[in-house]
């Protein structure tokens, strides 16, 4: 009976392992596209998106590069929440992010940045690049850290 118990625990948690890499995929997938569409759109300026409310508008209008970093925040956060932990967290730099999370931002950042030279009145700016970057080790230095609190407030003893 005991090992049935166990047998179904690791169950259990496997089947929650695999829904939370389900839903940051999918997470993933949706901050992807959000990060396309707003980079691609005709004009720079998101006036014309009236369905986001005016202190936005005027915000990302007022800062067009931290502007960039926003998304990418959320992003290297995924990035780096979706990648299985490292075993020994004694091992793991404070705010050491694998390379996947850099390498992802950097790729994605690039190609919405090279999709404006196919629109008109877009020009890519290497500074949004930059920016995009940034924010993605920040989002990936913030999961990283939250990885560390988790083990160390709940499985400190185990």
């Amino acid at each position: 009976f005991r090992t049935y118990c166990l047998d179904f625990s690791v169950m259990q948690n496997s089947n929650h392992k695999r829904n939370r890499r389900d839903i940051t995929a999918v997470l993933f997938l949706i901050c992807t596209a959000a990060i396309f569409y707003y980079s691609w759109l005709p004009s720079s300026n998101l006036r014309t998106e009236t369905y986001l409310p005016q202190f936005i508008i005027e915000w990302t209008n007022e800062y067009l590069n931290l502007r960039t970093a926003v998304p990418f925040l959320l992003l290297g956060f995924l990035c780096e929440a979706g990648q299985e932990s490292v075993a020994d967290y004694k091992e793991m730099n404070f705010f050491f992010i694998e390379k996947n999370t850099i390498l992802i931002c950097t790729v994605i950042v690039c190609l919405a940045e090279a999709g404006q030279f196919f629109i008109s009145d877009r020009h890519p700016d290497f500074m949004d690049i930059v920016f995009g970057v940034a924010g993605g080790i920040c989002g990936g230095a913030t999961a990283v850290l939250f990885k560390k609190l988790n083990h160390y407030f709940f499985y400190k003893n185990a």
